[in-house]
This record gives structure tokens, sequence and C-alpha cells, in this order.
């Protein structure tokens, strides 16, 4: 079992005046001679390796001596067959030249080659550079109250660039293209504090989990209640996921249920599998699998069609049940780049990512951090891997995978990251973390250049609520 949440004192505690939600918080290497010491100053000695001058060598000179006869007496009569020796093996050896190496015209010219071809060829391709990586957030906002549970989820950021928050009984919208917030519910104390937080595909409307158990359904553009669904869970509502307009839910109870958003009946199917509580939940991109992790340490995979309405005793629902993990599975994150990989981490006394194979359930790697993994993101971009943290260092983590190097380590929280939430261009990662601050890393480069959107299909999921229930 993880550790769950603390008491965290505020100030409210010792009579001071609450802080506002979301403001700001306010020589060259010494290189050794190759040269060894020697007594003689003038002396200079290289080693044991022997580097020949040949600006000292007389090439001229040793052709001469190849090939002239000797002037001295005693080889004044040079017999002929002597000559005949010499004259022959100056021509093999030196080819009647005077120079061995003689560098007097340049190259010929390769033929059937353009002037374009040439310059290119000499144009030296770019080196593709490092992406600079920030080591300190962009910006800090406070974030008061925010409750310390490693099983909840508090934090998410909508395909409209607008960030939600919950803070004990209050949700706070932030728009990230403006800096502007505004507050958008705050329940009573018999329903909260507020146990998860998350945006419909849409950007617009966004579904908010109680202690109590109830899951509100709220229109962002008008600030409206849509609808409340209740008696889904028997306890709080920790885990949400959205698949178009199924919203999935994940209590304390152990219980995930698909919630269909547009009729009255809204539960329409349910898995089962965990014995406690289930507090991390993703669908895949396809929307055909769904991962769930619990405080039971298990993992597992279902298959959309496995969902059943009516679950009948002894039946396995799961693809795969994985128990790999020795701690509390919430840190969940689907694979951009390849659907059916699967990252997962594990709190304090497991402190593993392990990556999976979905289709046949096989564990692929994995990674002790040293520290409970808290949360994970993938770069959309790049082949990169983020984590969240707790004890010792509360840092943010960059792998480079497959390798699972290390690319940084981002620090500035003073207690364990939560939570992380990637903007919708894929570039910015905010984490809430037990220290009560929000931060902006800009950890995953520049966002490309822009692509025509394609027509979302869910925008009318909502469009039959037209009054509070």
């Amino acid at each position: 079992m993880d550790t769950g949440s603390h008491s965290i004192s505020s100030e409210k505690s010792h009579g001071l005046a609450p802080r506002p939600p979301l403001q700001e918080a306010g020589s060259r290497p010494y290189m050794p001679s190759l040269s060894i010491a020697s007594r003689n100053p003038s002396a200079k000695c290289y080693g044991d390796r022997f580097i020949p001058d040949r600006s000292a060598m007389d090439m001229d000179m040793a052709h001469y001596l190849l090939t002239e006869p000797k002037k001295d007496k005693e080889n004044a009569a040079a017999s002929p067959s002597k000559e005949a020796y010499r004259r022959l093996l100056a021509e093999k050896l030196l080819n009647n030249r005077t120079r061995i190496l003689a560098f007097r015209n340049k190259p010929p010219e390769p033929e059937n080659v353009s002037a374009a071809d040439t310059a290119s060829s000499h144009q030296a391709k770019p080196a593709k550079q490092r992406r600079y990586i920030p080591q300190s957030a962009e910006r800090t906002l406070d974030a008061p109250d925010l409750v310390d549970d490693y099983y909840l989820n508090l934090l998410d950021w909508g395909s409209k660039n607008v960030l939600s928050i919950a803070l004990s009984d209050t949700v706070y919208l932030w728009d990230a293209s403006s800096g502007s917030t505004s507050e958008l519910v705050t329940v009573d104390e018999d329903s909260g504090p507020i146990t998860s937080v998350s945006w419909a595909p849409d950007g617009q409307h966004v579904a908010v989990g109680l202690n109590s158990s109830d899951i509100q359904l709220w229109d962002t553009s008008s600030n409206r209640l849509l609808r409340t669904l209740r008696g889904v869970h028997e306890s709080r509502v920790g885990s949400l996921a959205w698949n178009n307009n199924i919203l999935t839910t994940g209590g304390m109870d152990g219980n995930i249920v698909n919630n269909d958003v547009r009729i009255r009946n809204h539960v329409v199917q349910a898995y089962q599998g965990h014995s406690q509580e289930v507090c991390g939940l993703k669908w895949s991109g396809s929307g055909q699998q769904l991962a769930s992790g619990g405080n039971d340490n298990l993992l597992h995979i279902w298959d959309v069609s496995m969902a059943s309405s009516v679950p009948s005793a002894g039946r396995n629902q799961w693809l795969h049940r994985l128990e790999d993990h020795t701690a509390a599975v919430k840190a969940l994150a689907w694979c951009p780049f390849q659907s059916n990989l699967l990252a997962t981490g594990g709190g304090g006394s497991d402190r593993c990512i392990k990556f999976w194979n979905t289709h046949t359930g096989a564990c692929l790697n994995s990674v002790d951090t040293g520290s409970q993994v808290c949360a994970l993101l993938w770069n959309k971009n790049e082949r990169e891997l983020l984590s969240s943290h707790g004890f010792t260092q509360n840092q943010l983590t960059l792998w480079k995978y497959p390798s699972m190097v290390k690319m940084a380590e981002l620090t500035g929280h003073t207690s364990r990251v939560l939570f992380m939430a990637q903007s919708p261009d894929g570039c910015t990662v905010a984490s809430a973390a037990a220290d009560e601050t929000l931060r902006f890393w800009n950890v995953f480069g520049s966002p490309e250049a822009p692509k025509p959107a394609a027509k979302a299909s869910h925008t009318g999921m909502f469009n039959s609520f037209n009054h509070l229930r």
C-alpha cells in the first residue's frame, strides 16, 4: 500500500490571510603535455613515437645518389653491368621522377558532374542540434489547499488550452492563452473535497469526481451544471477517463464503470477486477483498450468488447492481469507512436517504471527510479518519457526511450510531485505538488508548425442537456 494523504498546515489555521489561487509565486580544461620531461631543456622528446619530418628530407639528393655515378676515384671505372643495374633500379623505384611526392598539378575533375553538385558536395550536412531543456520552471503559480493524496487526480489540461485544478472543495480554471483565472464550482463540505477532474475531448465540458461518490458534469463556457451522476460508486471517485461520449469512472470501492453521458440511464457497462481503490485510468489512443491501476498493486488491461452490463460470476473480464508492481499503480501513459505500448509507474515500495506490450501482456522493460513514481507523460514529438517523483528529490525526470538514459532532471518542487498535465501542443508540462505550487516546464521543446485541425465528431455530446438536473 502506498502512502496516501497527509495533513498540510494551511494559512487558515494560523490566522493568516488565505493566498489567492493560481497567482504568480513570486575555463578551459587542463590538458597534460604529451612530451616527456628531459634534463636537457633544448632537447624535445615525444615519448616512444617516431614521427618523421619530411621537410628535412632532400629528395633531389636521394635521386642524385641513385641515378648519378660517383665521381670519386674508386668508382671512376665502373663496370657496364653496375651502370645498367643503377639505371634499372632508378627506373623501377623512381619511375624517372625527380621527386617521390610532387604536388604540381590539380587532380583532374570528374566527368559528368555539374557545378551545382560540386558546390553541394563541399557543404557539410548540418548536425542535428541537441534540444535545450530549461532546468527551471517557466512559471510558478500558488495552489493553496491542494490535497496531498497520492490516489487522487486533481489536474488536467483541456484541448482548448484551459487547465483545471481542484483545490480542496473548489475547481479553478486557468486559461493558458490569457493567463486569466476563474472559479468553476465550490462544493459543500458534505460532498467535498473534490477527488478528480477530467476534461471531455471537446475541451468545453469537464467531469468532477467528489468524495461523496457523485460525479458532476459542467459546461465551462457558461459555468453551468449539466447533470450529476449518482449511485455509480459507493465511495469517493478518484479517477476519470473519457472515451468519446463514454465517461469511465474508478472508485475507492474497486469498481470501474462506463457512463454514457448522453442518456438518462447512464451506467452502461462495468469492469470488475480490483479489490481496492482504482487510482489510475487511461484509455488507449484507439479507444479499444483501457488500462487501470489500483491500490491492490494490480494493473489490468481491459478490451472494450469485454465490458459487461451484467457481470457473470467467475468470469474474468480483463484481457491481462499484471502483478509485477509491488506498490500502488497510479501512473499510466499510453505511447503515442506505438499503440500497444503502455508505461506504468509504481508507488513508494516499488519505485519502478515498467513497459508493457498490451497485446501479449509481456513486460518489455523495468527501470528502478529510486523514488515513488506519481505520474508519467510521453513526448508527442520525440521518443521521450517524463516522470514525476516523490522523496527524496521531488523531481521531474526526462528519459530517452527505449534506452531509458536520463536526459534531464528538473528540480524546484519541495514536496512530492503528485500530478502532471500536458498542454494541447504537447510542449509544456504543468506539475502540481504537495508544496502547494503549480509549475510550468518547457520540457518537450517548441511546437511544430500547426496543421489544419479536423472537425471534431464529439462536439454535440451534451447538446441534449438544456437544464439543470
